[in-house]
C-alpha cells in the first residue's frame, strides 16, 4: 500500500489556483484549434488546396511528357543541324496525303 506522505499535494491554494488557470487556458487554446480544424470553411479550403496541389502536380507531369514526346518526335525528323531528315519526312507525308485521300474518297461515296 502506498505511503499517503508520498501523494500528498504540497502545493499552496495560490499554486493550484494557478494550476487550474493555466490547464483551463491550455486547454481552450486545444479547443479553439480544434474548432478551426472541423469549421466547414476549413475543411473546404483545405480540400480545395489538396485538390489545386495534385491538378498542378499533374499538369506538371503531363507538360514533361509531352515536352519529352515533342523532342523525340522532333529529333527523329530533324536532324541535329536542324534540317529536315527527308528520309523520315517523305514516307510520313505520303502516309499522311493517303489517309486523308481515303477519308475524302469515302466521304465522297456517301454523299453520292
Amino acid at each position: 500500500m502506498a505511503d499517503t506522505a508520498d501523494t500528498a499535494d504540497t502545493r499552496t491554494p495560490a499554486q493550484i489556483e494557478a494550476d487550474i488557470r493555466r490547464r483551463r487556458e491550455s486547454l481552450a487554446e486545444t479547443l479553439d484549434e480544434i474548432g478551426v480544424r472541423v469549421h466547414p470553411k476549413t475543411i473546404v479550403g483545405d480540400a480545395k488546396a489538396r485538390v489545386a496541389s495534385n491538378i498542378d502536380h499533374t499538369l506538371g507531369r503531363a507538360y514533361v511528357e509531352v515536352n519529352r514526346a515533342v523532342t523525340d518526335v522532333r529529333a527523329r525528323f530533324v536532324g541535329e543541324d536542324g534540317a529536315p531528315r527527308l528520309e523520315r519526312v517523305v514516307p510520313v507525308a505520303l502516309v499522311v496525303v493517303g489517309v486523308v485521300g481515303l477519308l475524302a474518297l469515302g466521304t465522297r461515296r456517301r454523299k453520292g
